[in-house]
This record gives structure tokens, sequence and C-alpha cells, in this order.
């Protein structure tokens, strides 16, 4: 006889705080706004972070949903200047040859109007870069077990990270030199990592400034159904 009966797995009562319409429309509002300020920053000061501040940051990216609730990520953090060098040095490395002979013309026009490049030395300059690894598997008593949408799990931490980022008052910028294979060896990770993006954290620079950029309005991106 097949048993039929589901599978009972442990759960706790659900908490969360509720608010009025009234009081949601303000909330969602002054978030939006809060967050339309969030812009990608490439002078950074050396200003110090305390790192307790980018642990919690950590944490909150950490709490992310994830296909099946595998939570395939490693966040590298890394403060060592030597580390920090050599880091710069292999992301430049791969940054020149992209700007010098991957990317394509369209590709190069498009990227124009934000100022990039391939030096980075924001790299060395920032109090802390963040090293974000997806985990297509993980390792268990000796054996590969799968995760599921890693990508887009990944993703979803890496969009909690850049919020709660400005949310602490500092800025930072998505990285993603290409290949990134680098990191792999220069930070020893194990085989069923993966860099996913390079992120600096930091204060901006005084003075510092960024493109002109308007971001698309609600009639371009929402498409209604009702």
């Amino acid at each position: 006889m097949i048993d039929n009966e589901k599978e009972e797995y442990p759960t706790v009562p659900y908490e969360n705080q509720s608010y009025d319409e009234c009081e949601m429309l303000n909330r969602s509002q002054e978030f939006f706004t809060f967050m339309d300020k969030r812009r990608s920053v490439r002078d950074f000061a050396d200003t110090p972070v305390p790192k307790e501040v980018v642990e919690n940051i950590i944490m909150t990216a950490s709490t992310a949903p994830s296909g099946a609730h595998k939570q395939p990520w490693t966040f590298c953090l890394i403060s060592n200047q030597e580390l920090k060098k050599e880091i710069r040095k292999l992301a430049e490395e791969e940054e020149y040859k992209s700007y010098n002979g991957r990317m394509k013309d369209e590709w190069l026009k498009d990227l124009a109007p934000l100022g990039t490049d391939w030096h980075k030395e924001f790299i060395e300059i920032v109090p802390w870069i963040i090293v974000v690894m997806k985990k297509p598997y993980d390792i268990v008593d000796g054996k590969k077990k799968n995760n599921y949408y890693v990508n887009e799990s990944v993703g979803l931490a890496a969009g909690f990270l850049l919020a709660a980022i400005h949310n602490a008052g500092l800025v930072s910028l998505t990285h993603t030199p290409s290949p990134m294979n680098f990191l792999i060896k220069a930070l020893n990770r194990p085989e069923n990592e993966r860099p996913f993006l390079l992120i600096p954290v930091g204060y901006p620079k005084k003075g510092a400034r960024v493109p002109d950029l308007k971001r698309k309005a609600k009639r371009e991106i929402i498409q209604y159904y009702e």
C-alpha cells in the first residue's frame, strides 16, 4: 500500500507588521523615494567603515529567498590591502582586454556616458570589497548536492545587498570583470563556487559626481492587466 500522507515539516507562526491603507501608501512612496536616490558610484573615499556594519549588510542580503531554501551563496568580505591590490591588478588585466577588443563598438558606445574604462583604482581605495559567489552545488559528506535557480537566488540576494548598503548611508558599484575566474584563485575558493559580482562598499569621495541619468517612467515599465 502506498502511503499518500503528506510528510510534515516544522513550522512557526508568521509574524508581520500590517498597516492601514494610508500608512501603506506613505511607506511605499517613502521607500521608493529613498531607493530612487541610490546610484552606482565610482569615486570612493578611503574612510573606514565599521566591520559590524558591513556584516549586518551581508546578513540582510542572506534573508533573500532562494530555490528550495538552499541559500547558494558565499559573501567574501575583503579589507586586506595586499589582497585588494592583487585583485585590482587581475581585474584591470581582464578589463583592459575587454575595452580593447572583446567589447563591440555598440557596447562601448553605450558605456561611454557612464564614464567607465579599464582602470579600477577604487578596488584599492574602498575600505571593503564584497565578492558575491554563487554555488551551483554543495558538497555534503563528499557528495555533490545540486542547488536550484542559483542565478535567480543569488541575483535576489545581490539586490537585497545593494538596498542594505544604501540604507546604511554607504555607496557601492556592481563590478563584473569578465571573465571573473581569477577571483577563485585569488581568494582560494572551493571548486563549487563561482564569482557573481564584485562590489566595492564605502563612502563617496568628497565632491563625487555621477552621470545625470533618468530612470524609466512608470508607463514604460508596468503593463497593467486589470
